[in-house]
This record gives structure tokens, C-alpha cells and sequence, in this order.
């Protein structure tokens, strides 16, 4: 899952990523946008529980990982297929 919001530069950069990951690897990752949407900002706190409190916050509910913040492609692509870094 990724939370982000509209205007946010830095989530626009991150979307790049999510994009060749769904190209290159099949892997779709659901996106919430929390800045105008109070039930997604909700969800995206049940998951953040005080690890990251800004955008983009990238959950996996998988195994519990996530990242926050920009990160490069391959952390992202690490993170998605649940590979520890």
C-alpha cells in the first residue's frame, strides 16, 4: 500500500517507481491519497503507528515492512517483493 498525497512532489517522484515496478516486475501497489481524504488518512495511521508520519509511506502488509519517504527503485522493488535489506 502506498499513502501520498496530491500535491506532493516527492510522492510524484515515488509514483515513478511504482509504475516500473508494476511494468517490470507485475507488482500493483494500492495507492490511498491521505491530504484530502480523512477514512485513507485513518488507515494509513492504523499502519504507521508513529514509524512515519509524513508522505509517501509505503506499507506490506505481507510481512510488515515499509519505507517512507523517496527511496530508489530497487529499495522499493526490495521492499515490494518482501526482501530484507
Amino acid at each position: 500500500m502506498e499513502f501520498y498525497g496530491a500535491e506532493c512532489p516527492t510522492c510524484k517522484e515515488m509514483e515513478k517507481h511504482l509504475l516500473k515496478l508494476k511494468e517490470v516486475e507485475g507488482i500493483e501497489v494500492t495507492q490511498f491519497e491521505v491530504w484530502h481524504n480523512s477514512i485513507n488518512q485513518s488507515i494509513m495511521m492504523k499502519y504507521a503507528k508513529s514509524r512515519c508520519m509524513g508522505v509517501p509511506f509505503l506499507f506490506n502488509k505481507k510481512n510488515e515492512t515499509f519505507l517512507c519517504g523517496l527511496h530508489d527503485y530497487e529499495s522499493v522493488k526490495n521492499w515490494a517483493k518482501g526482501v530484507k535489506e
